[in-house]
């Protein structure tokens, strides 16, 4: 029987010493700092949105005087970092998606009886709020792992070994970001369906489809223009236990073999292998949250210009009520014809159910990890013109820099 989870807790990074990761989340995408734990081997924070908690796990080269730890714990003795493992990785890399869960040890017996490959065995970590078990599983795709969390017990700010951060940043204005809407994975050529397969067999998660021509054994191929990709969606369908928090929703690219080498092989290649591309932060207002984002020095793509010029997109626009011009000065893409397995009714305007999406550009200074802010209005899958002009703007871009 797969895994039961509950939740889906946090996102971890790991990062070179001196890289403004954790800075870049809290000055332009308004994360606001929640813990740390700081050692002279490790500096590990963890920055929220809503419900979306990113760790960033900064590795020290040497003994540092200056690092000081904030509080006394013993945990601070620690050369490792806590509820993780170091992948070790020359460049940024996010490796880490945690789960929440209430059994870490029968999960994670289950999981090695299933050929896994159990990185740090069920450990428990106490402080005066409680105590937490976790283990953490290597997943079959790249440098991936999976921390499994069981912190039922604990009543903590956030977990035992990490401090409270003091003096919180107010929310940036206009910017309502409350969980994360989904991960996407760049996977190498013809590994898609393994990787399916894992995560299924595993987790219980199941696919979904991403658009009305995703086919169950192809996925969603999106080929010309500067394209050639397959894109397959899973989800977990959380049976057995509570639901995941509005659902889990992880996306699969793949590059095709018949065509040039693309953002997706771009990826391979700087980033060492396969791993996660970009996370997707849902807003409940994509334009204000875009406005106050761009205000405090994000950088966003722009699609290409001939999106917004047809006329059909300009009346599709017009008729869910959005404005033409608004969506174009930031560069937001909307696409209200969702298909198969992708839609449901409302709250879109007259029921018809509609989405916005913008990538950011690239937070490391590889292209290995870039945000996404969407917003659904009824819509739970990804409309086809969204994600063709998505990865031509990221080409684009791509091909003016190589």
């Amino acid at each position: 029987m797969p895994a039961l989870l509950n939740r889906l807790s946090h996102i971890g990074f790991h990062i070179p010493e001196g890289q403004q990761l954790a800075s870049t989340l809290m000055r332009k995408f308004g994360f606001e700092p929640l813990a740390e734990r700081v050692t002279k081997w490790c500096r590990q924070l963890a920055c929220r949105r809503g419900t979306a908690v990113f760790v960033i796990n900064e590795r020290l080269k040497s003994v540092r005087e200056d690092v000081t730890p904030v509080f006394s714990s013993s945990h601070c003795k620690d050369k490792e970092v806590l509820y993780d493992v170091d992948p070790q990785y020359a460049v940024g890399t996010a490796s880490n998606i945690c789960f929440e869960t209430e059994d870490v040890s029968g999960i994670s017996q289950s999981l090695q009886e299933r050929g896994c490959q159990i990185l740090i065995p069920p450990t428990n970590i106490a402080d005066e709020n409680g105590c937490v078990t976790y283990a953490v599983v290597r997943s079959v795709l790249g440098n991936i792992s999976h921390t499994l969390l069981d912190r039922s017990q604990y009543r903590g700010p956030f977990l035992p070994g990490f401090h409270t951060v003091q003096g919180l940043p107010k929310e940036t204005q206009g910017s309502k970001v409350t969980h994360f809407d989904h991960i996407t994975y760049v996977c190498s050529k013809g590994s898609s369906q393994a990787v399916l397969d894992w995560y299924k067999n595993c987790f219980g998660f199941q696919r979904f489809h991403i658009h009305q021509q995703d086919d169950v054994a192809e996925g969603y191929r999106i080929q010309g223009d500067g394209v050639g990709l397959r894109l397959t969606g899973m989800q977990y369908s959380g049976s057995g236990l509570k639901q995941l928090d509005h659902d889990c929703k992880f996306v699969l690219a793949e590059s095709l073999s018949d065509q040039s080498k693309n953002q997706v092989d771009t990826f391979l290649e700087q980033h060492g292998g396969a791993g996660i591309q970009h996370v997707a932060l849902y807003t409940a207002d994509i334009i204000g949250t875009a406005s106050a984002m761009a205000n405090s020095g994000a950088n966003f793509f722009k699609p290409p210009l001939a999106y917004y010029s047809e006329k059909s997109k300009e009346q599709e626009i017009q008729q869910v009520g959005q404005d033409p011009q608004l969506l174009k000065n930031y560069g937001i893409l909307l696409d209200a014809e969702v298909g198969r397995g992708g839609v449901k009714r409302g709250p879109g305007l007259h029921g018809k159910p509609y989405l916005m999406q913008i990538f950011t550009k690239p937070l490391f200074p590889e292209e290995t990890f870039f945000l996404e802010l969407i917003e659904r209005c009824g819509a739970t899958g990804f409309g086809e013109r969204n994600v063709r002009a998505l990865w031509q703007s990221v080409q684009i871009y791509m091909d003016k820099k190589y």
